[in-house]
């Protein structure tokens, strides 16, 4: 009976330390600070080196599409 106690205290002592570190990230907002910070400066940096085509230059056909199937 007094290993189900110290089994369940260490249970509940971990549960608690969770339970307050949850509330931290929670409360301080920090996973939207790590993305701001950590992650958007990594996916600006690479999507910025991306080749984009450019819209206005591109043709644009005034013809009737044909829409005859080839057999």
């Amino acid at each position: 009976m007094r290993t189900l106690f110290k089994i369940l205290g260490k249970a509940l002592l971990i549960l608690g330390g969770l339970y307050a570190l949850l509330f931290a990230v929670f409360f301080f907002d920090l996973d939207g600070k790590a993305l701001f910070y950590g992650v958007e400066p990594f996916l600006v940096k690479h999507y910025d080196k991306m080749q984009r085509r450019d819209p206005l230059k591109q043709t644009y056909e005034t013809e009737t599409p044909s829409y005859e199937y080839k057999v």
